[in-house]
């Protein structure tokens, strides 16, 4: 999505020729190889581990980290080649949006027409606040270390980007209709008037 918004905030005449059913294509299966590799170097270490002592997660889901402390094996390579892989994969994705947040934030900002700066502003706001939820959570969920872990805050990180995050996309998203925008506005009038 942020190389789509880059396409059509920076370079919105060759949007169709940059933006062709080949690279949508190339983008989805380059995200889906991604996610099976991850997915595969994770999930192999733990099939060689062993539980022996209580069966119950203390967490909402079965995530790989609360599996892993439950596990009565040695999980060192296991919570390294999670660590190491989640830094890889989540900090070059974030890093990409940045970029491309970055580059068409300085295009933005060369438009002139103030009309023009907040169709594009309003174009991004959505999407870029629906990753800054995301990446938040998961940050904060798998890249921190284990002698800061909490229960408690693993359950809200976690609801927060399996649950929350996805429950409002369709929510932020409509924030842009005009329709949706309106009827917003006179449900805060009737409870301010109550």
């Amino acid at each position: 999505m942020a190389y789509d918004r880059y396409a059509a905030i920076c370079d919105p005449l060759h949007y169709r020729r940059t933006m062709n059913k080949q690279v949508c294509i190339r983008l989805v299966g380059g995200a889906w190889l991604v996610s099976i590799f991850y997915s595969l170097t994770n999930t192999a270490p733990v099939l060689h581990l062993h539980f022996c002592g209580p069966n119950e997660l203390d967490n909402f889901s079965c995530e790989l980290p609360s599996l892993l402390e439950v596990s009565c094996t040695e999980t060192f390579i296991s919570k390294m080649t999670f660590l190491i892989l989640g830094m890889i994969v989540c900090l070059t994705s974030f890093s990409i949006t940045l970029i491309s947040y970055f580059l068409i934030i300085s295009t933005v900002l060369r438009i002139r027409s103030t009309e023009g700066r907040d169709k594009a502003f309003s174009t991004c706001s959505s999407h870029l606040t629906v990753v800054v939820f995301y990446y938040g959570a998961g940050f904060a969920r798998y890249l921190r270390p284990s002698s800061a872990s909490s229960v408690v805050f693993d359950r809200i990180f976690s609801i927060q980007y399996s649950i929350l995050t996805p429950m409002l996309n369709p929510i932020i998203y409509s924030l842009r209709n005009m329709e949706v925008k309106a009827a917003l506005r006179n449900l805060l009038r009737k409870i301010k008037g109550m």
